[in-house]
């Protein structure tokens, strides 16, 4: 697909890449009269083939806004989805979805005051947000924009560097995404076993965890607006007893206690790695931008929302667990705002926490495994897996990938918190790095091509946009274990031979692979959109 933009002349293409253009006759369309031309691609020597643009200039929008550009097919249709009755997903779910992709409430940002003290906590989720959180949500609703479906970061990788290299970044953030879901029932049994001590280990854990799996996965396999809404419920229920919290705290807030530090007893592997966790997978949305309603002003809109509200989730509650309670930074473990409920409400407010907190794993379950599920339905439709992977349900969910994402997760609910935080952050920002590149290449390879969402500054603010996430990530890389090293690096190399496996498997046609012939093509030297 690509889409319409407003240009008042053609597209121009970059020298290196397009050595020839010849115009052809256009036919009448609902907007005005409309140019196809045929490219040929100099580097490759690939067939030539049409696009259709409108005839007015392409303009950038602001975060939120839309210009009204349409997102249309190759063959002109209007729509890729197989299954025109399902749902799309509008915008307040969509804010609440991302919401749990990224955060799902305070939960686990303890570790950061237990880390480097009150000061530095509260100044990490105001900076961090900045460096990390802003860059990846606007490259998100620009790439997310250009490319409204399901392959969402694949695609994006698949059309600036190629298939094999969209291939492996579907391979890790997949397996990241895997890895970040098998906490969930973790922690959401480790909120309940205060209460139900059989749960803290042994075969009764195991047997929760299961059927705690199965559960969640059923609700993804009814339809993602079903999980969309429940997205909303849960956000409320998470943050709501925070907002009491904070009001009855009010009396007994000090403001001199959140300016405690101590910069020589900070430990920044806790530090850093606990801010990355909590405050990435803005991107992971992009896999289900293709059952989005109207993606092109959804999306951006409430990235620009999300982001505001994932700041405040966790500011706010550090705001008042700090200032309203004595500073013991070895009691800021995973938890301590249900004791900080107690102190401040009593044993009422103290399970409000505690529920809030257990809804909140199984919200931010839900959503990873929406995410995780549509990934592979993407990658089978662009022809990267096997034609099984695009299989749906009635209810128009992904059957396969649902399945293969929640075995991935019962099979790594045996590993500790830590592990599985560490092995996930070493996948993602590899992951991270390949999206950075496709970003940045698709602009300076083709800066014309039609973007419904632009960030403005052009090729250089493009650039510059990259540098302090990229900076980020390799001081996270060298904070990595050697034993988080070596699992990590073993698993991408699995990615590396996967990929021509699995070409074999297609060339001997062993199993069926096909690519949907409503989505673009994307060819190894760049995407159909120039």
């Amino acid at each position: 697909m690509v889409p319409t933009t407003t240009s008042s002349e053609t597209l121009q293409n970059s020298a290196n890449s397009i050595a020839d253009k010849k115009s052809c006759p256009s036919p009448t369309s609902a907007n005005g009269s409309t140019v196809h031309k045929s490219l040929q691609n100099s580097q490759n020597g690939d067939n030539n083939q049409k696009l259709r643009v409108s005839a007015h200039r392409e303009s950038a929008i602001q975060m939120g806004e839309y210009n009204g550009a349409e997102y249309i097919g190759i063959n002109e249709v209007p729509s890729p989805r197989p299954n025109n009755n399902a749902k799309k997903v509008s915008l307040l779910p969509l804010i609440f979805l991302i919401f749990y992709e990224v955060s799902g409430g305070p939960f686990g940002v303890e570790d950061t005051v237990h880390a480097a003290g009150p000061l530095f906590a509260l100044l990490g989720f105001l900076i961090f947000p900045l460096i990390w959180s802003v860059p990846e949500a606007l490259i998100t609703a620009e790439m997310g924009t250009m490319f409204p479906e399901n392959g969402g970061y694949v695609v994006w990788v698949s059309s600036a560097l190629g298939p094999y290299w969209g291939f492996q970044q579907g391979w890790v953030k997949w397996l990241s995404g895997v890895i970040d879901n098998a906490l969930y029932p973790v922690m959401f049994l480790d909120y309940l076993k205060s209460a139900i001590p059989a749960l803290g280990g042994g075969l009764p854990r195991i047997l929760a965890v299961l059927a705690l799996t199965i559960v969640l996965t059923y609700m993804n396999y009814r339809g993602l607006t079903i999980v969309g809404w429940v997205a909303v419920s849960l956000g409320i229920l998470s943050i709501l007893p925070f907002v009491v919290m904070g009001l009855i705290s009010i009396p007994k807030i000090r403001p001199g206690r959140w300016l405690v530090a101590d910069v020589h007893s900070i430990d920044w592997n806790l530090y850093l790695n606990t801010l990355f966790w909590n405050l990435n997978y803005w991107d992971s949305i992009s896999t289900l931008a293709g059952e989005v309603h109207n993606p092109k002003k959804t999306l951006p809109k409430a990235l620009f929302y999300a982001v505001i509200l994932v700041v405040l989730s966790y500011f706010f509650p550090l705001l008042i667990g700090t200032g309203a309670v004595p500073l013991e930074r070895d009691l800021w473990t995973d938890g301590y705002f249900s004791d900080i409920a107690k102190i401040l409400g009593g044993v009422w407010l103290r399970c409000w926490i505690q529920g809030a907190a257990a809804v909140s794993n199984m919200g931010m379950f839900v959503a990873e495994m929406s995410s995780d599920s549509f990934q592979l339905l993407g990658m089978a439709e662009r022809g990267m897996l096997p034609e099984f992977f695009a299989k749906r349900s009635p209810y128009g969910t992904p059957l396969i990938g649902i399945l293969f994402s929640a075995s991935g997760v019962i099979l790594l609910s045996w590993m500790s918190f830590q592990e599985i935080v560490a092995a996930e952050n070493f996948l993602y920002c590899f992951g991270m790095i390949l999206e950075f590149i496709a970003f940045v290449w698709l602009r300076i390879k083709y800066p014309n091509a039609p973007r419904p969402f632009k960030i403005p500054g052009g090729t250089i603010g493009a650039v510059l946009l990259c540098i302090p996430p990229a900076v980020l990530i390799g001081v996270v890389l060298a904070f990595s274990t050697i034993k988080i090293l070596i699992v990590s690096l073993a698993a991408v190399a699995v990615g590396l031979v996967l990929q021509p496996c699995i070409k074999l498997i297609e060339k001997k046609r062993w199993l069926k692979f096909s690519t949907s012939s409503d989505l673009p093509d994307i060819t190894s030297h760049g995407p159909l959109i120039r």
